[in-house]
């Protein structure tokens, strides 16, 4: 499995994990394309880019004209949030409405469903800073690729960005971390955080891609439900759909159960899915 693993100095979080995964790794240098760098170790490609990487389409392209084909693109980053809660997390990327950072509006890039799984699974299984919680967030902002990634991110506010720590726990789950197995997955319903779609990969044998949250659903019309559902489905290429039930009125449920059932996808439940 080939990886372009991508960094900015622009990003606090994204020049400590670089700089962790230096110290762990011997790395050979590839050279400089006039904007980007390039460093390499085994399967790994380090990319080092300048600007946000919410912004940074068709960074696969760019990679592949330098010579360097990849099988996933994992974009290191900081994540922002209100609550300034601290928190390690990981996310699939892509837009179902508009694209107010980055990306294009209602285009979503491939999810990698097992290994975005696996990486949250070892994030969790490694952290032991008690502060940081770890979860998935559901998908949002660019860039647009078309090549399967996801993020991994330290926040949620500036004094987490330059905990070292926080960056050497990701770097490590970056380096250590095993492709999960299981049937492929998105993930309906629920909030931002993604609570229920995270306790199911860590105790369950299922690979999340895609997640289309609440707030993506309710007061939309079916049509577009429908089109962002089988979105999600497509860039996961998805086996099923997990539906938070709970986290939705019964009305809603039914509308949302409908029009999954209306695109020929399957649903399950725990109950269907082997326990880790």
């Amino acid at each position: 499995m080939a990886r372009l693993l991508v960094c900015t100095p622009d990003d606090h979080p994204s020049a400590n994990m670089k700089e962790a995964l230096l110290r762990m790794r011997d790395w050979e240098d590839m050279g400089f394309d006039g904007s980007n760098s390039y460093l390499s170790c085994g399967d790994d490609v380090l990319m080092t880019i300048s600007g946000r990487h919410i912004r940074a389409e068709g960074i696969d392209a760019v990679a592949e004209r330098f010579g360097i084909h990849c099988d996933e693109v994992v974009f290191m980053s900081r994540h922002s949030a209100a609550s300034g809660k601290p928190t390690l997390t990981v996310h699939p990327f892509g837009n179902y409405g508009a694209a107010d950072f980055g990306g294009r509006p209602g285009k979503l890039s491939p999810s990698a469903p097992e290994s975005m799984t696996g990486m949250l699974r070892r994030i969790a299984e490694i952290n032991g800073l008690e502060e940081y919680s770890v979860s998935f967030e559901v998908t949002h902002h660019g860039p647009l690729i078309g090549t399967p990634g996801y993020f991994i991110e330290v926040g949620s506010e500036e004094t987490h960005w330059g905990d070292k720590n926080a960056a050497e726990v990701l770097a490590h789950a970056l380096l250590t971390a095993e492709r999960a197995d299981g049937p492929r997955l998105i993930g309906v319903g629920g909030g931002h955080y993604a609570p229920r779609f995270t306790e199911l990969v860590l105790s369950h044998r299922a690979c999340i891609g895609h997640m289309v949250p609440a707030y993506q659903t309710e007061g939309v019309d079916n049509e577009e439900v429908a089109r962002r559902i089988s979105a999600a489905a497509e860039m996961t290429d998805a086996e099923a759909a997990y539906v938070h039930r709970k986290s939705m009125k019964k009305p809603e449920e039914r509308r949302i159960m409908g029009i999954i059932e209306s695109l020929g996808l399957d649903t399950v439940s725990s109950k269907d899915l082997d326990p880790l």
